[in-house]
């Protein structure tokens, strides 16, 4: 009888341990965490940028999530494939990270409402989407201003990816910078149609030199521009991540863009189950917006005057789309004293005065 008793103890213990083993494996079990990426990750530009931002969510929450990434994946019917495999693969947060992800984003979204989705300058949400994105605009401004002191031709060239309003936003907030220290330079853009084409970029930015261009300006994500920059012995600027080494002589800086933070708290934020499809547009405040190096041919003067920039812009007191503001035509589009609304600024479809050629459909 003891005998049976005792194997009924050890039976009630080993069940309780199992029971608490499962217990505490399912509260250890890692958030699965998943990225879409649309070029390689490479060492410099927009995917580089992203992926940095994934290693620095990883170095600060370790053990409490994993994560997988896919690269190079087109827009459309690709990313919906690939983003739908994810959610198959039980992640249970998703960024995708590119304006085309938008639509495949938001279709696979409604067929796993238990998954978090996260897209990357949308403007579309749903009950289990967020979009999120920088006010790449507010490093462009500065950069316009070191441009228009550092230009001896007054042309400068812009090498554009898509004639969405996050890239036009971009060349009219730089063009805006420029003027406001030589009215007398202009910009011209030529718009490539992709966003990684490292071909397409050097072509279009050895097109801008040859048509007398002295600084090249990129949204686009390979270092291309810069590397032709530096062979044709002119300057550039960089883009969402630090370019110096791709052109040491030519780089003078970059518009910077630093997801590390934004990432780390959304999958905290899911982690603690207080995870809410918002809209997250962060600038120089929020730190989600950076300058790259400045370089040592920049006058310390331009550097002090860049820098004051960047703090009004930072803490209010400097608003870049705030008139008067005029159209190629010289028309009065943002009289003088009102400032964009967010809304204005995320539908932008035209150009300031000052830049060259028309804006495509």
């Amino acid at each position: 009888m003891k005998s049976l008793i005792k194997k009924a103890i050890v039976s009630v213990i080993t069940a309780g341990l199992m029971t608490l083993s499962t217990l505490s494996s399912a509260v250890e079990k890692p958030l699965k965490v998943g990225f879409v990426y649309v070029g390689p990750v490479g060492d410099a530009g927009w995917t580089y940028g992203h992926d940095e931002g994934r290693l620095e969510m990883v170095e600060k929450l370790g053990k409490n999530i994993e994560t997988t990434y896919v690269e190079s994946v087109s827009e459309g019917a690709d990313a919906e494939r690939v983003i739908r495999k994810l959610a198959q693969q039980g992640h249970d947060l998703i960024f995708t990270t590119s304006f085309g992800y938008m639509n495949p984003t938001l279709k696979v979204a409604k067929q796993f409402p238990n998954v978090k989705f996260q897209h990357a300058t949308g403007y579309k949400r749903g009950k289990n989407v967020g979009t999120y994105s920088a006010r790449f605009y507010e490093g462009r401004y500065l950069t316009g201003v070191i441009a228009g002191h550092m230009t001896k031709n007054n042309v400068i060239g812009y090498v554009g990816s898509f004639p969405i309003p996050e890239v036009v936003q971009g060349i009219n907030a730089f063009t805006l910078g420029l003027r406001s220290v030589n009215p007398d330079a202009t910009v011209k853009v030529v718009w490539i149609n992709s966003w990684y084409d490292p071909a397409k970029e050097r072509e279009a930015a050895e097109s801008l030199i040859a048509q007398g261009a002295d600084i090249i300006n990129q949204h686009t994500d390979s270092p291309a521009p810069v590397q032709a920059a530096q062979d044709k012995g002119v300057y550039a600027f960089g883009y969402d991540t630090d370019m110096t080494r791709f052109g040491p002589d030519a780089h003078l800086t970059g518009s910077m863009v630093h997801w590390g933070g934004f990432y780390t708290d959304t999958a905290k934020a899911v982690l603690d189950k207080q995870w809410k499809p918002e809209d997250v547009w962060g600038g120089f405040s929020a730190g989600m917006v950076e300058m790259a190096p400045y370089n040592k041919a920049i006058p310390e003067k331009v550097i002090a005057q860049v820098e004051t920039f960047k703090e009004q812009i930072a803490d209010g007191t400097f608003t870049i789309f705030e008139g008067p503001i005029k159209t190629q035509d010289g028309s009065i589009k943002v009289s003088e004293g009102t400032k964009l609304n967010d809304g204005d600024i995320l539908s932008m479809n035209w150009y300031v005065e000052g830049v060259e050629g028309s804006l495509p459909n």
